[in-house]
């Protein structure tokens, strides 16, 4: 029996949760910075460990609490979590004393883990080919292709750097969509309602995802 078709839409933002540790998602700004000692070959390892790691946690049969914990060990372990945090924060982190920096990037990489880990189940099965890694200015992108049971294989590019003294993806693209200007955007609506509030958004994401 032929299956009901999924919209793009759909599809799309399934992809966005699959790849949010492995996370992400992650955007747009690029890591400043002098020529990097990392290579093709461990930029591609990285990922390979990333990925690894993600199927291990989603065939584990954990779920909730207990799933979103293994999750969070996995993304701060292989993303730059205070790139992203920073980014996602954007012109608000100009403002943000230490404190609140270090407060928010604490917050949102327990809310990233909740958020994303809600859907891990969803892949069972999900598996990830690596296919290339190529240098772009003061990062390496590790292109690869995701195969999802019943749906068509998809291309995903990491973005990874060593800025922060290790290797560590800090961007995450999918079809096209940008992850960091995504969660982005999302933080900047979270803004926009508690006017600017950074202590507010950060009380908010303790519960929020």
């Amino acid at each position: 029996m032929p299956q009901p078709m999924i919209p793009m839409t759909t599809l799309r933002y399934n992809r966005r949760f699959i790849l949010g540790a492995g996370v992400a998602g992650l955007a747009g700004a690029l890591v400043p910075g002098q020529a990097f000692a990392l290579n093709d070959s461990q930029a591609r390892a990285l990922i390979e460990r990333a990925v690894t790691d993600t199927n291990a946690a989603i065939r584990s049969g954990k779920t909730g609490p207990a799933l979103y914990a293994m999750f969070e060990r996995i993304f701060s372990k292989y993303a730059d979590v205070n790139v992203i945090a920073r980014s996602a924060l954007g012109v608000a982190a100009r403002q943000a004393s230490a404190a609140q920096m270090a407060a928010f990037t604490k917050a949102y990489q327990g809310y990233l883990s909740r958020k994303y880990g809600k859907r891990f189940r969803e892949f069972i099965g999900a598996q990830f080919e690596v296919k290339g890694a190529r240098a772009i200015k003061t990062f390496y992108e590790v292109k690869t292709t995701a195969i999802l049971k019943g749906q068509a294989p998809f291309e995903v590019l990491w973005q990874v750097s060593d800025r922060s003294g290790q290797d560590k993806f800090f961007n995450l693209i999918v079809e096209g969509v940008n992850m960091l200007a995504s969660e982005r955007a999302e933080i900047g609506a979270m803004l926009d309602r508690r006017r600017g509030n950074i202590d507010a958004v950060i009380q908010d994401l303790k519960t929020a995802g």
